[in-house]
């Protein structure tokens, strides 16, 4: 029997910022529900340019820290949470999600939107947590959080605002976001 060879890597783009969004996929509720949020930022690259075509998945719990189970991530409604969104950044970099803010999965740990950033030039998806801050800015403890120096953990926390949270990705450089990694990605 003969040895199976890898398929080499390839980059993950830029086809995917046409491909995989679809109508709705940014509003994980309706714009104007009851306990909207919006989480929106800007992707950089090392040098601080903004990344015109990257992709970012958003996963979360829902505001009690259920793990939502519900399916239809593809088709919305105004009633049904699925906890899921796809957002295509613009030509200025920015990404935008209305969704509710998330609650804690476990007790007295902090709240968090998981991100999936797809970019060109990358081999892989980047995986990244944004922490939900509270009014003054803090956040409860956590085993990855703490386990960083403060300027990489300031890398993974939002920044409240009036109508949500800001969360910005830098892919490289001295402020490049703290990504992390899973077994089998």
């Amino acid at each position: 029997m003969s040895k199976l060879v890898a398929t080499p890597g390839q980059t993950v783009g830029p086809f995917f910022h046409y491909a995989l969004p679809y109508e709705g996929s940014d509003l994980l509720v309706p714009v104007g529900r009851e306990g909207a949020i919006r989480l929106h930022g800007t992707v950089t690259d090392g040098a601080g340019v903004p990344i015109p075509d990257a992709l970012l998945e958003l996963w979360q719990a829902d505001p009690q820290g259920r793990v939502v189970q519900e399916p239809g991530s593809l088709h919305r409604d105004p009633w049904t949470f699925t906890g899921f969104g796809r957002a295509a950044t613009d030509a200025t970099g920015h990404y935008s999600f209305t969704t509710l803010e998330p609650g804690p999965t476990e007790p007295g740990k902090p709240a968090f939107f998981a991100v999936a950033v797809y970019a060109r030039g990358l081999l892989n998806r980047l995986f990244t947590r944004a922490y939900v801050t509270a009014a003054d800015g803090s956040v409860a403890d956590d085993a990855l959080l703490t386990s960083l120096p403060d300027e990489r953990r300031a890398t993974l926390l939002t920044t409240r605002e009036e109508t949500g949270f800001r969360f910005d990705v830098r892919l490289q450089g001295d402020d490049e976001t703290v990504f992390l990694t899973y077994p089998g990605h």
